[in-house]
């Protein structure tokens, strides 16, 4: 099996990273270099998941105070709406006196 360093796809960067120029429909030589693509890519998905999952941590608390303040400004606007209703009209009621 050819170990990525020894390949010509590979290049290491003055700054130390790592730069593959595979691409794994045309320039694969060996099956493992597909296993080794698909792990980076997987590598890499997970990293994005694990910055987003960080992302929705810091706005969750954000995000409750906006769903409280939309929950209170509904229930704000059905009490406003509420004097349209006879008081002994149940909302709910499939079947009303008479239709609103």
């Amino acid at each position: 099996m050819i170990q990525c360093k020894d390949c010509e796809m590979f290049e290491l960067r003055p700054d130390g990273g790592r730069l593959f120029r595979c691409d794994p429909f045309s320039t694969i030589k060996e099956p493992e270099c597909l296993a080794k693509w698909q792990l980076m890519r997987i590598e890499m998905l997970i990293g994005t998941f694990h910055s987003m999952s960080a992302w929705q941590e810091k706005l969750a608390p954000v995000q409750d105070k906006i769903l409280k303040y939309v929950k209170r400004e509904l229930e704000d606007l059905d009490e406003t709406e509420r004097w349209k209703l006879p008081d002994d009209e149940d909302p709910d009621d499939p079947n009303p006196p008479y239709p609103v």
